[in-house]
């Protein structure tokens, strides 16, 4: 339990900030839409990106980083922390970070991590602790990826449960992407409305 207290779960109850976070991209078929989106309310983000897909989509991720969002790394390949060796994890890990300081270059890089599926055994998040990382987890997950649940359900997840100092999961990949399509653009109406603010993690 005494690591789990270095994860971040949530920030300040005073303040009216929400922490949106975006994980699994660049995506060509979303990205795109959810920084448009963004854009509209003057909101800041935070993307959780896969190495293959920086590589991959290097011109959505340099919009990202244009447009003074936040980026973390959620390993080169998503990868399941359970279900891989310390030794493989934290290569994976590491092969991210070089895919995020290449794209970076010069501005200024957040060491910011999360688990794929928030999933990772002691060992591992010792070792990106070590590098000087914060492993952000959530304190709100909107089920944007989940087949079972209507967007209506995804939706009222996410307004009933998000409060000041939120962090909370989106995803922009494709299998998300027709749900967040949907509740994305009434999440930022409804919270702006109500005085809140967006803010990219620290």
């Amino acid at each position: 339990m005494r690591l789990l207290s270095k994860y971040i779960w949530r920030f300040s109850l005073e303040k009216k900030e929400i922490y949106l976070t975006f994980d699994d991209g660049p995506t060509p078929e979303i990205t795109n839409f959810v920084l448009d989106e963004l854009q509209k309310y003057e909101a800041k983000a935070t993307f959780f990106c896969i190495g293959k897909n920086i590589k991959n989509e290097p011109e959505i991720f340099k919009r990202i980083i244009a447009e003074k969002h936040a980026v973390g790394n959620h390993t080169q390949n998503h990868l399941n922390g359970w279900k891989t060796s310390k030794k493989e994890y934290v290569e994976n890990f590491l092969e991210c970070e070089s895919e995020i300081s290449n794209a970076i270059q010069k501005c200024q890089k957040q060491q910011l991590f999360r688990p794929p599926y928030g999933k990772l055994k002691k060992k591992q998040a010792k070792k990106i602790l070590k590098k000087g990382y914060k492993i952000i987890m959530w304190s709100v997950l909107s089920a944007d990826f989940d087949t079972s649940i209507t967007k209506e359900e995804c939706l009222e997840n996410v307004l009933q449960n998000t409060t000041n100092g939120s962090i909370v999961v989106f995803h922009d990949s494709v299998k998300a992407s027709k749900k967040l399509r949907y509740v994305l653009p009434k999440v930022l109406t409804q919270f702006t409305q109500q005085g809140f603010v967006f803010k990219a993690i620290p």
